[in-house]
């Protein structure tokens, strides 16, 4: 199958780590792939290092006039059977042509982006849902998860910096209010011997250093920037948090699964979907630092506990969120698309 994803997204982020990965996924597969992407160096690399070559375009705002003509043509030459359109910019601009168009959401967006798109596919059951009430028919919209690299081999490496009988708590994403980090630095407060590693980049990097030092929790905080390989920081890690305020998915919590690592979450729409709380991770209210402290340090100090949250996340992942279950998924889906 030839297929065309189109990503207009940012230098970081969960569903732009998903676009390369699925890309290079199909590839492997045996299908023609050709990624369309906003102008990232980095990015256009590890495509290329995964044998893809990859069509850069400036996707700039609305007096951006070259975008659209260059991506019709691009499409053209390569005549794709689908072309995925991700997130919003990419769907306003993304043509119709001879080629099936899908949009993919892994959000709550404004459909009105997305009128030129034959189906939708959403990354949850909650958006699928959300977009059939919103009037598409049902059978042009399509639940199609995200899966993660599987880290079932990830050897257990405890950091030469973290001090001994000390628990590393995790948390990955962009620095934006949204994921709650403010809540998480509040709730170390509340659990004095874990050290917090808070990996990824955005506006809120001054607020939430501010606030670490207000609160007297700077010294068990690091922030070492958004890393594109979690490997290294899932591996040192006790426990991984998702503590968001809104979070459609949470990619973060799939990582944790298949690398066997506990998880608490904020009982918001993606890890209420993911996490069956008490068998496979620990649910809390969102905003509420009492009971995530709580809940914290309930996994950190009973370890028997913590092995059994993760050894059922790992089983999750191996069911629904592991690369070849996905793939099939994604293949069986595309393969059966058709103009609207």
């Amino acid at each position: 199958m030839k297929i065309a994803h189109i990503m207009a997204g940012a230098d970081a982020g969960g569903a732009e780590l998903f676009y390369e990965r699925l890309a290079a996924a199909q590839h492997a597969a045996g299908h023609q792939v050709l990624p369309v992407m906003r102008a990232n160096p980095a990015r256009a690399r590890r495509l290329r290092a995964e044998r893809l070559e990859p069509c850069e375009l400036r996707f700039g705002g609305r007096l951006d006039l070259l975008t659209g003509p260059r991506l019709r043509r691009a499409l053209r030459r390569f005549q794709p059977r689908v072309a995925v359109a991700w997130m919003n910019r990419a769907a306003r601009l993304a043509p119709a042509g001879d080629w099936v168009l899908a949009g993919r959401l892994g959000g709550y967006y404004d459909l009105s982006y997305y009128r030129s798109c034959d189906h939708l596919i959403g990354n949850t059951l909650g958006i699928v849902d959300w977009i059939r009430a919103q009037g598409w028919p049902a059978a042009r919209v399509h639940h199609l998860p995200n899966f993660a690299d599987d880290h079932a081999m990830l050897a257990r490496v405890r950091p030469d910096w973290l001090a001994p009988g000390s628990k590393l708590v995790l948390a990955l994403g962009r620095l934006h209010r949204n994921k709650a980090f403010d809540v998480l630095i509040r709730a170390l407060a509340g659990v004095p011997d874990a050290v917090l590693v808070i990996a990824g980049e955005g506006p809120e990097r001054g607020a939430l250093e501010a606030l670490a030092r207000q609160i007297g929790v700077a010294s068990r905080l690091r922030m070492p920037g958004w890393s594109d390989d979690p490997r290294a920081l899932l591996a040192g890690a006790d426990l991984l948090v998702c503590p968001s305020r809104h979070e459609p998915l949470g990619n973060v919590v799939i990582e944790a699964f298949s690398a066997r690592l506990p998880v608490v979450a904020a009982s918001v729409a993606g890890p209420v979907e993911l996490i069956s709380s008490g068998e496979d991770g620990i649910l809390v209210p969102p905003e509420d630092v009492p009971a995530l402290a709580a809940a914290i340090g309930a996994v950190l100090g009973d370890a028997g506990l913590a092995a059994r949250l993760a050894a059922a996340g790992r089983r999750k992942f191996e069911r629904n969120f592991a690369r070849a279950p996905v793939l099939a998924r994604w293949d069986a889906v595309l393969s059966g698309l058709e103009h609207a």
